[in-house]
């Protein structure tokens, strides 16, 4: 089929019929998936089950240093912890803290800290006239919605297969003092699926901030969520970069065990320079006397060391990669060559970005959950939820039964094409002042 837009009205027309009477055949199939967030499936938690049994009643609770992971204290983290997540993060054991199970809320902590207390020393952000923060886009709704919960202004910064316009950003925090961090997903991208270039790792190092307490927000939430075994993306690790060229203090890297483990039963942690460290726990020992220990050796003794960890990750991608791969299929097969929709193929995360024709995405969405199948809000990946073309839809192939899976992608796909000759249709009868 030649492309929507080289069609005639009347084409248009009867294509688009077409896609109406098969639309209601879907309306008729009462469906109730969920593509909305990028949830483990329940097999993927089955993989983890086991993590329930290396603790009971009669297991030796004492760390390899005497530590009684029962009682107070420890407020880093279990150093056996701290080697495993530090293998994992690819940072010394020094340079880590071992939180609780949610690393969005250690960013959110860390925001919160820099807004009420400053960073090392600095003007507290609250104090300040203006504070700006760079979001890569499209990217991490829940980041946004830190910054913009703290009333900090966010500014969008385009995003390519080799991370955000560096240009952009070296411009515009050597410019302005008032620009305090950028948020990062470095690592199979959420929703894209792109992980930074060398040169994109190495430009980020070398940041000559205005402000003395800019800070790269570094969430390597994919680290090592690969779909394939040889087909892999890298990372240059950004903190030994940094201290490297002289900036040791820049970054915030933030990891946990969300999509590893149990997403609410996790760790999660942070890894920065030992100057940020010492700042940090000063706050950190007044908010707790330390995380939960028994949690961090349960995943300990349950992965070993990082190689049982790798493992672990291979049994998840075993189940993820199919639904990813379907989703690409159905979308190659119903799309290409419309020129109707532009998506992502990555090698590892979470989602699957997908663009649509200008103007189309929220209506997309919208006809998807008249027929029972859930997506991320159109706009969500954008700050303030306000994409200005309308166009970017994230899709989370994870959560659904395979074959759940597919009779989502197809319908998506359905949508894609119907609202497209739609919008395509009406443009041509404006152009032709509305005649038939």
């Amino acid at each position: 089929m030649k492309p929507y837009v080289e069609m005639t009205k009347e084409e248009l027309a009867s294509e688009l019929e077409l896609l109406r009477k098969e639309y209601r055949r879907y309306q008729k199939m009462d469906l109730n998936l969920n593509m909305a967030r990028g949830k483990p499936s329940m097999e993927q938690l089955d993989l983890s089950m086991g993590i329930m049994d290396v603790l009971s009643s009669e297991a030796d609770m004492f760390c390899e240093d005497g530590t009684d992971c029962r009682n107070y204290g420890v407020l880093d983290g279990i150093e056996e912890c701290k080697d495993l997540i530090g293998d994992m993060m690819e940072n010394r054991p020094d340079n880590i803290i071992i939180y609780g199970n949610s690393s969005l809320n250690v960013m959110y902590d860390t925001v919160s800290r820099a807004m009420t207390h400053g960073i090392m020393g600095n003007t507290p952000w609250c104090k300040l006239d203006k504070v700006k923060f760079l979001c890569p886009v499209p990217g991490y709704d829940r980041h946004f919605a830190i910054t913009e919960y703290f009333g900090i202004e966010m500014i969008p910064v385009p995003m390519s297969p080799t991370g955000p316009d560096m240009d952009m950003v070296e411009e515009l925090v050597s410019s302005d003092e008032a620009v305090k961090g950028i948020w990062c997903v470095p690592k199979y991208s959420n929703p894209q699926g792109y992980s930074y270039s060398d040169e994109t790792v190495r430009r980020f190092a070398r940041l000559k901030p205005a402000a003395k307490d800019f800070r790269i927000f570094w969430d390597n939430a994919y680290g090592i969520h690969h779909l394939y075994d040889l087909d892999q993306d890298y990372l240059i690790e950004i903190l030994a970069e940094c201290k490297r060229v002289g900036n040791p203090d820049m970054v915030y890297k933030f990891a946990s065990t969300s999509k590893i483990t149990f997403p609410g039963s996790g760790i999660s942690a942070l890894a920065t320079s030992l100057n940020n460290l010492e700042d940090i726990k000063k706050q950190l020992s007044i908010q707790t006397i330390g995380h939960d220990k028994v949690n961090q050796l349960r995943h300990v003794r349950f992965f070993g060391d990082i190689h049982g960890m790798v493992k672990h990750m291979h049994k998840h991608a075993d189940i993820l990669r199919p639904k990813f791969e379907a989703v690409e299929e159905i979308l190659s097969r119903n799309l290409d060559g419309l020129g109707i929709g532009e998506w992502t193929s990555p090698k590892g995360g979470y989602f699957i970005s997908f663009d649509t024709l200008p103007g189309c995405a929220k209506d997309v969405v919208a006809a998807a959950k008249k027929c029972g199948v859930m997506m991320t809000k159109a706009g969500a990946t954008w700050p303030y939820g306000r994409d200005p073309q309308d166009t970017n839809i994230r899709i989370a192939p994870s959560y659904p039964p395979l074959d759940d899976l597919k009779t989502a992608a197809e319908l998506f796909a359905l949508c894609v094409k119907l609202v497209s000759a739609r919008k395509i249709l009406a443009d041509k009868d404006a152009a032709s002042g509305g005649e038939a």
